[in-house]
């Protein structure tokens, strides 16, 4: 049969706050996992909205889309669009999990939670010509999974294109977080066999890794044994954890000794009432400088993230927050407003104290603010996010971070990856639209793999080895 697999175009992706290098990161790997289960005589095809143009002209037999709270309008409409050319559509993802009501007018099939389980019993059903309307995942396992398609991806449209996933969800529960709804009915953190990731790794040509994993360190005794084995392997990675994960001793040593160079951090808030209003616990009580400290020791770059709006945040909270950030010398930092996403616990708390201020999905994007604050107002609030943006990255704060660096090789590099990711835009603007944003991934190796203070990986060289018969067991 012939497939056709969409991920539409997030809202932002074509509007005035697009910057093309931050929708040219990833391949959409979901979709690519997806079409693993297909047969090899079918037809597939994986269009990304964010690189190209969508061929609207074709046939397909079914048709497939993966949606999020901000392309749902977007997806809607392509998905009607392909029910009246005949086509069966599937619709799957974040924003169809929590609202199957409103996704199920503008499918023949929609899939709640993740596919692993419920994808390959569709096809059976649909072969067959009995498929359902929809299709509930109960059975969480990564085991058996077939290999992902990646030659349905056009690597070169994307600067990341060695993205990977070992993966499922996070063991913590922040109730801002779309994960409690997404896994609802199973297990809601689960991992591959050591074994089975290592053989993905071994599929990506190159050096650079990107794992894309909500909480790559969530389980200590898979990730352990996972990067013992990559020990060797000459990779250069990026992935992203949690303070708690930082501060574990011996886990972060073994992750920069075989290759970990820059890590994702969900900070949030530097207010312990906040943390705690939103069931942030693996932040409480955490020395949030310690971890900073102990990242950039270890040649471990800091991509920091916050949310404004909590509870507890007045107008103050912008300044504060931007200034501590460069103080520790945080290389980049991500901004987000507090947004409310539908089947999440803050949703259903801040609906019920009506403060929900609106229900347009295209706004519910972390720029905009959908309800009302308590301690300020949504324009402040707004507001004070851009300046927020403005002002860590403005020259000024990007030399002043600069400063708070050790020696001249980790300055350099601070400054060519905090400037090149946000003062560059025209070039990137450029490179991508001449499909030439992968000529860039050596230069992102080279500023990576400056932060490796450990030539000798001294400290994984005392850890014992683990056996693959050991390896074998450790999947959560």
């Amino acid at each position: 049969m012939r497939v056709k697999m969409i991920l539409p175009a997030l809202t932002e992706a074509k509007s005035p706050f697009w910057r093309p290098i931050k929708y040219s990161l990833f391949p959409p790997l979901g979709l690519a996992t997806l079409a693993g289960y297909l047969c090899s005589e079918d037809e597939v095809v994986i269009q990304d909205e964010h690189v190209e143009r969508l061929d609207l002209d074709d046939t397909p037999d079914l048709v497939v889309i993966q949606l999020y709270i901000t392309n749902a309008y977007r997806a809607y409409a392509l998905a009607d669009y392909y029910r009246r050319k005949g086509a069966y559509v599937c619709l799957g993802g974040l924003h169809v999990t929590s609202l199957p009501e409103e996704a199920a007018q503008h499918a023949d099939t929609i899939f709640i939670g993740p596919g692993e389980d419920t994808w390959p019993a569709f096809l059976d059903d649909y072969k067959d010509r009995c498929p359902k309307k929809a299709y509930i995942s109960k059975i969480r396992t990564l085991v058996g999974m077939p290999p992902i398609r990646r030659d349905l991806i056009n690597r070169r449209l994307y600067l990341v294109p060695n993205s990977i996933v070992v993966s499922r969800g996070c063991p913590h529960a922040c109730d801002f977080c779309y994960k409690e709804s997404f896994f609802r009915g199973g297990r809601s953190f689960y991992t591959q066999t050591v074994d089975a990731a290592l053989v993905e790794i071994d599929r990506l040509p190159g050096r650079h890794l990107y794992f894309l994993d909500d909480h790559l360190f969530g389980n200590p005794h898979f990730a352990g044994a996972l990067f013992e084995a990559m020990l060797g392997m000459g990779r250069v990675w990026q992935a992203a954890g949690t303070v708690q994960a930082v501060l574990q001793p011996g886990l972060l040593e073994k992750a920069a000794a075989c290759g970990l160079r820059s890590l994702f951090v969900g900070f949030e808030t530097l207010s312990p009432d906040n943390l705690r209003a939103h069931g942030k616990k693996q932040n409480l009580n955490r020395d949030y400088s310690a971890a900073i400290h102990r990242l950039h020791d270890l040649g471990v770059m800091v991509n920091a993230s916050f949310v404004f709006g909590m509870d507890d945040d007045d107008e103050s909270v912008f300044a504060r927050t931007v200034e501590w950030a460069i103080q520790q010398g945080v290389e980049t930092a991500t901004f987000h407003i507090l947004t409310p996403y539908p089947g999440t616990n803050l949703h259903a708390r801040i609906q019920a104290e009506g403060r929900i201020t609106s229900t347009n999905w295209d706004l519910y994007d972390t720029r905009h603010a959908v309800f009302q604050p308590a301690k300020m107002s949504a324009e402040a609030l707004e507001a004070g996010y851009w300046r927020a943006y403005h002002e860590f990255y403005q020259w000024s704060s990007i030399l002043q971070g600069v400063s708070t660096k050790p020696d001249w090789t980790s300055r350099l590099r601070h400054l060519a990856y905090a400037g090149g990711w946000k003062k560059f835009e025209p070039v990137w603007d450029w490179v991508i639209r001449a499909h030439r944003v992968s000529n860039f991934l050596p230069l992102l190796e080279s500023v990576l793999e400056g932060f490796n203070k450990q030539e000798e990986h001294t400290q994984l060289q005392r850890l014992p080895a683990v056996g693959l018969g050991q390896r074998e067991t450790l999947q959560e």
